[in-house]
């Protein structure tokens, strides 16, 4: 009977979402497949896959470049990529089954579910290790090429070795007031799950989540992905694809990193998600708010999921570090529809951030429903020169046809040429910088920027004259 509800109830949601797709080419998989080959040229990608899914249906899967560079293995959408921290989307979903059954509170201290934890972590809420707000220390440290706990030849024995390590060191902030991602938080989580499970870890999210919805190809350690599906990780150093050569995390630390998988299972997962197979959406949609700090402002944190709010979409997922994202987007209410997008690869010359990578397929399925992401890619194409409008009318579209409030456009186009400095160097974004002077002259933030990514390419007498442009119009009154 149950089953029968779930289902029906399902059809209906599925029958009511808006057409807020009606903007979705239909030429997409053309569109995506050049832009990932675009994105591979641009950034230096060894391989990828990428999934986009609106609605619970998906749009496009598809890959470009090597699983393995060494041996010319192309990707494909079956390829198990090497995900890292998207591993905590996992273990924070584990917890936030605890709090939809009423099991747990978020704002009790963690001490009440987690035996034997340090003396200075005792009042520390739950909801402080989940959102790396805690003040807590890190259990490992970088050492040469290696990740070392104190007092350790390499990483520390066991769980509760590595929360002693990381109880030793002095707190770094008071609990809720700041932001500082460890791994440390996400122990604290495994712990508790163990500790209510009473099982490891990997048992809990097999029986969960990954079996309940046949996550086959998902596991944790770099040993577990057959070597004929495994993308081997590279990293970018010199602006040249090397061999990552990563250590293994200890099977304790597979709570918040190591996790392997593919394209459609970070799916069969968001979806899980978006329609309440793992957890009624009202608790994820309230857990999904943002935490507010004591010292101000908010947390980009909800849950652990790494949140943003954008072109009226509340956005939430996780990176692996520079080579994966998973993103699901939501405007109101999953109930109103949702999207779902997946972008992994195996490495990248530049190391690009994942952030611009999901982005850049999020401006091609819907530039109308995502007018920011749509605004990052054609500044790209406009810095890289591949732009294939005039100035002029890539001016004309930025006032007049972006989609984006004239209030927030000069902070869009100058936050662009940041990520264009971090992900293809100064010289580019500098045609960016100096595109947002043209259109807000008054603008001493622009300006600034502009200084800035003179002063990075060594032009310092052009620098030194745009800052004091830059402090004259901030002096001058609104």
């Amino acid at each position: 009977m149950y089953r029968v509800l779930a289902a029906a109830l399902f059809f209906a949601l599925a029958v009511t979402f808006p057409a807020s797709a009606r903007d979705v080419p239909d030429d997409l998989s053309a569109r995506l497949d050049a832009q990932l080959q675009a994105n591979r040229e641009r950034y230096g990608i060894a391989g990828q896959a990428v999934l986009v899914a609106h609605n619970g249906k998906v749009l496009y899967q598809g890959t470009s470049g090597e699983r393995d560079p060494a041996t010319h293995a192309p990707a494909t959408v079956d390829s198990i990529f090497a995900a890292q921290s998207v591993a905590k989307l996992l273990t924070s979903t584990l917890v936030m089954q605890l709090v939809d059954q009423g099991k747990v509170d978020l704002d009790a201290p963690a001490s009440r579910y987690v035996p034997a934890l340090p003396i200075a972590w005792q009042e520390i809420r739950l909801r402080d290790f989940l959102n790396h707000s805690s003040g807590i220390a890190e259990y490992y440290e970088r050492k040469g090429e290696h990740w070392v706990s104190k007092g350790y030849n390499g990483l520390a024995p066991d769980l509760a070795a590595a929360l002693k390590v990381a109880g030793s060191a002095p707190m770094q902030f008071v609990p809720g007031s700041r932001v500082q991602y460890t791994q440390a938080n996400y122990l604290v989580l495994t712990a508790l799950l163990e500790t209510h499970y009473g099982k490891p870890y990997p048992a809990i999210a097999r029986e969960r989540i990954l079996q309940p919805l046949k996550m086959r190809s998902t596991s944790w350690g770099t040993a577990s992905a057959p070597a004929q599906r495994a993308a081997v990780p590279y990293i970018g150093k010199d602006g040249q694809l090397q061999p990552a050569n990563e250590d293994p995390w200890p099977n304790y630390g597979w709570g918040h990193a190591d996790l392997q998988t593919t394209v459609g299972d970070m799916n069969r997962f968001l979806q899980a998600l978006a329609t309440g197979k793992l957890l009624r959406t009202a608790t994820l949609e309230a857990l999904w708010q943002p935490q507010k700090l004591t010292s101000g402002g908010s947390n980009f944190f909800s849950t652990g999921w790494d949140t943003t709010r954008s072109d009226g979409y509340t956005q939430v997922g996780h990176d692996g570090g520079t080579r994966v994202r998973a993103r699901l987007g939501y405007k109101g209410t999953l109930a109103s529809g949702y999207w779902v997008f997946v972008y992994l690869t195996n490495g990248s010359a530049r190391n690009v951030w994942s952030s611009t990578l999901v982005e850049s397929t999020m401006a091609v399925a819907a530039p109308g429903e995502f007018p920011h992401a749509a605004l990052a890619e054609r500044l790209i194409g406009y810095a890289l020169g591949s732009d294939s409008g005039s100035e002029g009318t890539l001016r004309a579209w930025l006032r007049e046809s972006s989609g984006i409030p004239s209030n927030e456009l000069e902070r869009a186009i100058n936050a662009t040429g940041y990520a264009i400095r971090n992900n293809l160097g100064d010289r580019p974004a500098l045609k960016v910088f100096t595109l947002n002077t043209a259109l807000y002259p008054t603008s001493a933030n622009a300006w600034d920027s502009l200084a800035e990514c003179h002063a990075a390419l060594g032009e310092r007498e052009i620098a030194e004259a745009l800052y004091m442009k830059s402090k004259r119009l901030a002096k001058q009154p609104l």
